[in-house]
């Protein structure tokens, strides 16, 4: 909901956010969006003065590559400023991550997924950088379910694949896009459901991931929709069910996990855009006014469900309320499926 500008509201000459404004910044967030293009604009001091980047912690062709592609020309056109993606892939876009939360040029901003804003500490101590301290919430842009994906040279059948999983022991991988992704997460959970005892093989990126499962060096993944489904399609890979409770319009012909006997599946993807905690805020809340502007055009949000993704476009305060909810329960996850980075 937006809400008007009161006398209290900050000045745009305030501090950077702190990790109490990740945490608490409501009145900043939904105020931000409420505020007319052009004098809200204009209040950030000329900023941008130059190209902005927006990292990517996977490679390019990647879900997260396509969708920061498809916000980078409005965005800049937004801005003012020409938006220059980046791909920095590794560590299940953990270093990416990094190098944003390291950036002290003002004009960086990442283009991230779940465990890089939430668990990715967690999940791993030695990891370089803290998502609650370090990285500032800027938007939630969309949201969707996994797709359990397999090789063709499994059976076609949605539970013949699960009993062949289980009868398989340690014979079969499973695919991720590097440990701590909610892929990763997910197959864990899975293999507890399912019986499973498939082993972790991470890779760069999902593109990669698909290339082994077509090559049969491993035989199933959690793949998003966008990544999945034109495989699917193709007849290079099977889609076997969703992690969600039921059906969803993003792949309506797939059946869900629940459907198939996996009970307690209700996982989601999602992926967002943040920026360096020393942000101030004035900036921050032009790009998630921004962005909330942009995911909501007819040709942005159809390229966007056609990645895969039910768009969001939060302000800050949105994105801060997601991270706190999935932090607390994939961290619950994580501690009862005794799950760590490899």
């Amino acid at each position: 909901m937006v809400v008007p500008r009161s006398s209290s509201t900050p000045s745009t000459q305030s501090a950077p956010l702190s990790r109490r404004g990740w945490l608490h910044s409501a009145a900043w967030g939904v105020a931000a969006l409420a505020v007319p293009a052009a004098s809200g604009y204009a209040q950030t001091g000329g900023w941008p003065s130059r190209p902005l980047r927006l990292l990517v912690g996977f490679p390019p062709g990647s879900s997260p590559d396509l969708t920061a592609r498809t916000l980078a020309e409005p965005l800049a056109q937004v801005l003012g400023q020409p938006v220059v993606v980046e791909n920095r892939p590794g560590a299940g876009g953990n270093i990416a991550a990094e190098q944003v939360a390291r950036a002290n040029d003002g004009h960086t901003l990442g283009l991230m997924i779940n465990g890089n804003l939430t668990i990715a500490k967690i999940l791993n101590p030695a990891t370089p950088y803290d998502p609650l301290t370090d990285l500032a919430p800027v938007s939630l842009v969309g949201t969707a379910p996994l797709v359990l994906t397999a090789s063709t040279r499994l059976p076609a059948e949605p539970a013949a694949v699960l009993a062949a999983g289980r009868e398989a022991g340690d014979r079969w991988n499973y695919g991720t896009p590097g440990a701590g992704t909610v892929a990763h997460i997910g197959m864990e959970m899975l293999k507890v459901a399912a019986g499973w005892r498939a082993v972790h093989v991470p890779y760069p990126g999902n593109p990669q991931v698909v290339t082994a499962m077509i090559q049969g060096d491993v035989q199933v993944a959690l793949l998003p929709p966008g990544v999945a489904l034109p495989q699917v399609q193709a007849g290079r890979l099977r889609a076997v069910g969703l992690t969600s409770p039921g059906r969803s319009t993003l792949a309506p012909q797939v059946p869900s996990l629940a459907e198939l006997g996996l009970r307690g599946f209700d996982l989601e993807i999602w992926n967002a855009v943040a920026a360096p905690v020393t942000w101030p805020a004035a900036q921050i809340q032009r790009v998630a006014a921004a962005l909330a502007e942009i995911v909501r055009r007819p040709e942005v949000r159809q390229k966007l469900f056609a990645q895969g993704w039910q768009v969001a476009g939060t302000a800050p305060e949105g994105l801060a309320q997601r991270v706190r909810t999935d932090t607390a329960r994939m961290q619950a996850i994580v501690e009862r499926n005794g799950i760590r980075a490899q």
